[in-house]
């Protein structure tokens, strides 16, 4: 075991989003939080003494980006990926979700079509709505246990509707998926022949299971290059979302000029230090961090597993290819979505994440942060176990 991962931290009372806002959110306030893509590991310790270290100058003037800030991230997909992104390419956000709004501005115009992939990250919905674009779905398909890409109704849902961009989640959150080559340029053969726009959200890239492999898209399809743009960050990686930092890479020099034009209306300017001495420290120094916290969630994930084969076989593990989730099918319970809520919420004591923010398609799965100590994983396994049983009997 590790002592790193091992460890609990007491987040409460930290503000942390996770950890203390249950009753904020309608939920008893004993529940167990194992929902918000966080970690609850504590940030690589060159990552913890770089803060340190700007906290120790005590000035928090304005910042802005040098040349080792690309060279951090370049090198960490350089190392992990065999991939070298052109340093003009790169585009600096306060987070992923903030891209993807600037991305739906830049490139639709109010009631143009946005097509996304169901059950998938619910802010995707919300940068749509929100922005006054028409949500388009071309839902996933879940048969024997695994999810799919229906290609005939992603081109008819774009052909009939006006659709402009698309918002790609790779790997793909919730379901775990792990897009195959062969996958990926099939999609991106249809968005070449209707002309759209896509946004690849890579966030979870570092973490795929054995056997599947990341690809990127700007590599796999480079026939759309000139309109792409890759959203990537340290954020799940590393554990520091709050620091508000990521790398977008956007290839193409109008796409970019679009793309920064609306940076620019926003009112966003400059980064916050702490956030970008982070960034670099985390991809330059925290490779062995990551390889470690990697292999933790992956036996937290085998604990699953066999926890629920064996005492709970009505809750199906839908086998991950990527991320650091379990997405777990409870249509075996025969309970209604406010049954199954009930259950997981006031009997289980979990706060997980209800598969119908989602999607509506996904009521009756729930989402597992496997990110965090396995004793809390071991205490949230057998608590929903107790109310299983108590269901039953």
């Amino acid at each position: 075991m590790d002592k790193r991962f091992d460890t609990v931290t007491d987040r409460r009372n930290t503000n942390s989003l996770k950890h203390d806002f249950a009753v904020e959110n309608g939920l008893p306030a004993d529940v167990m939080p194992m929902w918000v893509a966080d970690m609850d590991f504590k940030a690589p310790d060159c990552v913890l003494e770089a803060i340190q270290n700007s906290v120790n100058h005590g000035i928090f003037g304005y910042s802005d980006l040098k040349g080792d800030f690309y060279d951090a991230v370049a090198g960490w997909f350089d190392r992990h990926f065999g991939w070298t992104p052109e340093k003009e390419w790169l585009v600096y956000t306060p987070g992923v979700v903030f891209a993807l709004a600037t991305a739906v501005r830049a490139y639709t115009e109010k009631g143009e079509g946005v097509i996304i992939q169901p059950p998938v990250y619910y802010p995707f919905y919300n940068v749509i709505r929100n922005n006054d674009r028409k949500i388009i779905e071309s839902p996933l398909v879940y048969k024997d246990g695994k999810y799919t890409i229906d290609f005939e109704d992603f081109e008819k849902k774009v052909r009939e509707n006006n659709v402009k961009l698309f918002i790609l989640c790779s790997p793909h959150n919730p379901v775990c998926r792990v897009w195959t080559e062969d996958e990926l340029k099939k999609l991106g053969e249809i968005c070449l022949k209707y002309n759209l726009y896509v946004v690849s959200d890579e966030i979870h890239c570092d973490f795929t299971y054995e056997g599947h492999p990341h690809h990127i898209f700007l590599e796999t399809v480079p026939a759309l290059k000139e309109k792409t743009v890759m959203c990537t960050a340290p954020s799940k990686t590393f554990n520091i979302a709050g620091l508000q930092t990521s790398a977008i890479w956007v290839p193409g020099e109008d796409a970019r000029a679009k793309f920064r034009k609306e940076i620019d209306v926003s009112g966003y300017t400059v980064p916050a230090n702490v956030g970008v001495v982070a960034f670099k420290a985390a991809y330059n120094g925290g490779d062995e961090w990551y390889e470690a916290c990697w292999k933790y969630i992956r036996e937290n994930l085998a604990y699953v597993r066999t926890f629920l084969g064996e005492n709970i076989p009505d809750i199906k593990l839908v086998e991950p290819e990527g991320t650091y989730f379990a997405w777990l099918d409870c249509s075996g319970l025969g309970l209604s979505k406010e049954e199954l809520n009930d259950l997981i919420i006031n009997k289980a004591k979990l706060w997980l994440d209800a598969g119908d923010i989602f999607g509506e398609i996904a009521e009756q799965f729930q989402r597992v942060v496997l990110a965090c100590p396995r004793e809390v994983v071991v205490k949230a396994m057998e608590s929903l176990k107790k109310a299983v049983e108590g269901i039953k009997n």
